[in-house]
């Protein structure tokens, strides 16, 4: 992470409301809790190809009771919702912070193995709107989502429900995929994310991926909470 007096060196006033407001006030606001909140924050700077400041953030997850196999889980989930690539260049930076900690290979989640129960009515569902919808289009695309994203990935146990739902709406905040957020905030408040999690989620990111981002989303997210019952 940058040094403070590095920051001051150039920009006094942005060390100045990274003290006064990220770290003296909105890490300690009681609407989210820390492990959440890093949670929040490290996918957003995967969202993001922000990997400067990964090594520090993946360092205060683990201090915060974020698992190596967490972490592990996160950046597989986003190479699917940020990209391959944003992915990929998170891998140095786990590396480096699981180095230092000596995380082995037994603290990280299997590359296959037991799955979560599939809720197949569900599942059926949305495979057969997403299919009615787009199957003549891009029948690949259809069935990777299918077969790829909701029949395995989501399933995989490394990341609770309600955790991957927060990766993923955390995600599509920081890049600014707001059409994508009614359907994966509704997915997260099913999975147990709280309407005042999921408010204070927006006030955090507006820090990480900037005000435009979290006003953007404000909308989405206002009419999901207000329709649901």
């Amino acid at each position: 992470m940058t040094k403070p007096e590095d920051i001051r060196a150039v920009a006094p006033a942005l060390e100045g409301y990274a003290q006064k407001f990220v770290v003296g006030d909105l890490w300690k606001r009681p609407g989210l809790s820390s492990r959440d909140r890093s949670v929040v924050t490290v996918a957003a700077l995967i969202a993001r190809d922000q990997t400067v400041e990964l090594p520090y953030y993946m360092n205060l997850a683990l201090d915060n009771g974020v698992k190596p196999s967490e972490i592990s889980e996160i950046i597989t989930h986003l190479a699917f919702y940020t990209g391959w690539a944003n992915a990929m260049d998170a891998i140095p930076a786990a590396r480096e912070v699981f180095k230092g900690r000596n995380v082995g290979a037994d603290q990280l989640p299997p590359a296959s193995g037991p799955q979560l129960p599939l809720d197949e009515a569900a599942e059926k569902q949305r495979a057969t709107r997403v299919g009615e919808q787009f199957g003549h289009v891009t029948p690949s695309l259809v069935q990777y989502t299918t077969d790829v994203l909701f029949r395995d990935l989501w399933l995989r146990p490394a990341l609770a429900p309600r955790d991957r739902s927060l990766v993923t709406v955390s995600a599509l905040i920081a890049t600014g995929q707001v059409a994508q957020i009614t359907y994966h905030l509704n997915r997260a408040m099913d999975n147990g994310l709280t309407r005042d999690e999921a408010g204070e989620v927006l006030g955090h990111l507006a820090f990480y991926a900037g005000w435009p981002n979290a006003f953007s989303a404000a909308p989405v997210v206002k009419d999901v909470i207000e329709k649901r019952p």
